[in-house]
């Protein structure tokens, strides 16, 4: 019928609109301009060091050429951190054991790790709230580690010089410290003299989240003026293990200039650097839920780049800064302050973020997509409603109750008009024999039929349409929500972020068996596509023979689809159609309509 073929036709409409356009249209590196300038430049060499400008104009200064910074004389060429090759078969703690470098510590509610004084690098740190599994005695996320191990991840700031043979502080520099661990009320002060009249000073200090403040300062005791530009990166070598979700970005981002720029490791593989230049923002990589970002002063203008560069044959990728010059006089001090965050992209905390440090868009760091105004409501709304009822998941079942009264009046229009159509069933079946050899004529008549009954047969397509773009936007929040990870349900729900773990194949875990991926058909979807079903008898059925097979196929199809979905996810799913179910059931008894 032609109803139903319209309903199949929104439903392929509506799916491909959303994925299509989030596929094609997402945000994407736009190609880069040509700067009036030539920026600093921070080629990150295999040992961390910073390249310097070969020319850099500071705002309303003159150019000063610097030269390239030399590699150590002497020294064979090392591998990430100076660790030998055969360091990177070390697992993260045999890497960490091995480094013969005084270490500071960092013990927080929040953060464990430690900070490498020879070079100053923030190169180990793991979350205290976050677990691998959903075992709360599970290891704890590792998300910076040091070169030699699997993974090096790590952080550091420092100065480029501006003016030549000026030495400065690099990977091999061993500070200073006066004292021993860095805490929340306890910051740390490393300091550094050249020998040749530049002392340098690092305060570094962390709050009770995942914001470190890094404070450096240079005081000039020589005879001379000297020219520095701050700068900070982030280094990651070796491609992590990647979702590879194109509705989820991962790797470099950053907001320039209040824009959000994202580039995927392959496409900076392919293009080996991009540059943004920027008042203030931030940068640096992301994972799912994880982020290291550099947030730079927010009123220094900066160049922003990306880079990637092969490290003795494995990947190496950078997100990293150059502010503006300083210039210290004799007798003079210079200090600039920025950030660094290293944690779990919570959105409260992000957002505090925003409030407290005025960080343009640090938000979008999670990747809430091109439904952003829809996802971030919803998730706050989840949010909102767990704080009352003390569980996700039925916070996810409120949320669904909420979302069900905003569309009941167009609910109630669509199931009113789905009604008409069942009591129009003999009636159109009476034309389809009548004029099953004359298509035209028999469109003709339903056509006549629906406007004597002021039926609309497309009307029942708009509960589909309306819950598309709702469940997809649902899906994000679920899908990129780290407050939805590890937490869990009722039953056999432990997380709510990850698919049903049972299987109607090893009949609910009765039979001691792991079935493939591709049999993982748990509980949830099985109540799920039974609701479909459900719902789907009480609409009108089609006289096409044909399409009445295709859309008998739909719950078989969903169920087996929606399986490899967050449990949450199909949750909603089901309860939604239960209180479709309910609602089409009370108006189609009220008008009549065989139910």
């Amino acid at each position: 019928m032609l109803q139903q073929r319209n309903l199949i036709l929104a439903i392929v409409l509506s799916m491909a609109v959303l994925f299509g356009f989030e596929y094609f249209f997402g945000a994407k590196q736009p190609p880069m301009t040509a700067q009036q300038q030539d920026s600093a430049q921070m080629a990150a060499s295999s040992n961390g060091q910073m390249a310097a400008p070969s020319s850099v104009q500071a705002p309303g200064q003159s150019p000063v050429a610097a030269p390239q910074v030399p590699a150590q004389p002497g020294a064979a060429v090392p591998t990430p951190g100076g660790m030998t090759p055969g360091a990177a078969s070390l697992s993260r703690e045999e890497a960490l054991a091995a480094d013969i470098s005084p270490r500071i510590g960092i013990d927080t509610a929040r953060l464990h790790g430690s900070i490498r004084l020879r070079g100053a690098r923030i190169d180990d740190l793991s979350l205290v709230d976050y677990r691998e599994t959903v075992d709360p005695q599970s290891p704890e996320i590792s998300l910076l580690s040091p070169p030699g191990a699997p993974l090096p991840y790590y952080a550091e700031f420092g100065w480029v010089a501006g003016t030549p043979g000026v030495k400065v502080p690099d990977a091999d520099t061993l500070w200073q410290a006066d004292r021993g661990a860095l805490g929340v009320d306890a910051p740390v002060t490393l300091t550094w003299d050249n020998g040749e009249g530049l002392r340098f000073i690092r305060r570094i200090a962390i709050d009770r989240d995942f914001m470190f403040s890094i404070t450096q300062a240079v005081e000039n005791i020589g005879a001379g003026a000297v020219t520095l530009f701050p700068y900070g990166l982030v280094s990651r070598i070796n491609t992590p293990a990647l979702l590879n979700y194109y509705i989820l970005h991962e790797g470099p981002l950053g907001v320039f200039d209040g824009t959000l720029k994202e580039v995927k490791y392959s496409a900076l593989k392919d293009d080996g650097e991009v540059k943004h230049t920027s008042t203030g923002g931030w940068m640096g990589i992301t994972d799912k839920y994880w982020l290291t970002a550099l947030v730079t002063d927010q009123s220094m203008p900066v160049t922003g780049r990306f880079l990637y560069q092969p490290r003795d044959g494995r990947d190496g990728y950078q997100a990293d800064f150059l502010g503006a010059a300083f210039t210290v006089e004799p007798g003079g001090r210079i200090e600039t302050s920025n950030h660094l965050f290293s944690g779990a992209k919570e959105v409260k905390l992000l957002d505090r973020y925003t409030d407290e440090l005025g960080i343009k868009n640090f938000d979008l760091a999670i990747d809430f997509g091109w439904f952003y105004f829809m996802t971030k409501p919803f998730f706050l709304s989840i949010q909102f409603l767990h704080g009352i009822l003390g569980n996700m998941g039925l916070a996810i079942l409120a949320f669904t109750v909420v979302l069900k009264l905003v569309f009941f009046p167009l609910a109630n229009k669509s199931y009113r008009s789905m009604s008409k159509m069942k009591l129009l069933q003999p009636e159109l079946k009476k034309l389809q024999e009548r004029f099953k050899d004359d298509r035209a004529r028999l469109n003709q008549e339903m056509m006549s039929l629906y406007k004597k009954e002021q039926v609309n047969p497309l009307s029942g397509c708009l509960p589909i349409v309306i819950q598309i773009p709702v469940f997809f936007a649902l899906y994000k929040v679920l899908f990129v929500s780290i407050e939805m990870r590890h937490e869990p349900f009722y039953g056999w729900i432990r997380d709510l972020a990850a698919p049903d773990p049972t299987t109607i194949f090893n009949l609910f875990g009765l039979i001691p068996w792991d079935p493939p991926n591709m049999l993982m058909l748990g509980a949830w979807p099985l109540i799920m596509g039974v609701t479909m079903w459900m719902q789907q008898k009480l609409n009108p059925t089609p006289a096409d023979p044909t399409q009445a097979k295709i859309m008998m196929f739909l719950p078989i199809m969903f169920t087996f689809m929606l399986a490899h979905f967050a449990a949450g996810l199909v949750i909603y799913w089901t309860w939604n159609n239960l209180l479709s179910i309910t609602q089409q059931w009370v108006i189609m008894k009220r008008m009549g309509a065989k139910t």
